[in-house]
């Protein structure tokens, strides 16, 4: 009887911890889908406004928005379009070395500043979906052409999300995708991709 009592415990215990492996797996199945469910319901599509606007009023961008005043490139990302733009959060700009900003800032590093700027633009507008279509097309990566005239490499990071490696080598995960605007789509990202 004591045996019976054991070997029921024991396989009581067994589909209990097998049922748990079984609903992380399906959170985790579900997570990349629940979270681009959650960016895309919190990102409205705003036809009233265009790119300069939107970065103009969000916290997280303000050193960007220094830099594209600077580069004298408002008007630009507030024309037609369509544009895509990579838009790093402010603290990618700090892991940059001490001094960087604020040179690149300097109205004598216009032009640097501006070829890093457009690096971070591609002509046309292309939403999460297109980008990750293009990545499977290029069987793991899609070469994209910026503004600047150079190449950012697309590529996925794990089945989830989206990562652009730079000329350089240097990686910068997209951490929201799709804010649509009258005149195309920003994708934040964590770290900025520099040319060579």
């Amino acid at each position: 009887m004591k045996k019976l009592f054991a070997v029921l415990g024991s396989l009581i215990l067994s589909l209990t911890i097998l049922n748990n492996i079984n609903a992380q797996c399906s959170s985790q199945k579900s997570s990349y889908r629940e979270r681009a469910k959650a960016t895309a319901a919190s990102q409205e599509v705003n036809v009233e406004k265009d790119i300069v606007s939107y970065l103009v009023k969000s916290e997280n961008h303000t050193t960007l928005v220094a830099a594209v005043k600077a580069a004298s490139l408002v008007s630009t990302l507030q024309g037609e379009g369509p544009f895509t733009v990579f838009a790093p959060v402010n603290s990618a700009f700090e892991k940059l070395p001490a001094g960087t900003v604020e040179t690149l800032l300097k109205p004598e590093n216009k032009a640097s500043l501006t070829k890093v700027l457009t690096y971070h633009v591609i002509a046309g507008k292309f939403d999460a979906a297109t980008i990750v279509n293009a990545i499977k097309a290029g069987k793991g990566k899609a070469v994209l052409r910026t503004v600047s005239g150079n190449k950012l490499t697309a590529m996925m990071n794990g089945s989830r999300d989206v990562l652009l490696k730079d000329e350089k080598g240097n990686i910068a995960n997209v951490s929201i995708y799709d804010i649509i605007q009258k005149n195309g789509v920003i994708h934040v990202i964590d770290s900025l991709v520099l040319p060579k």
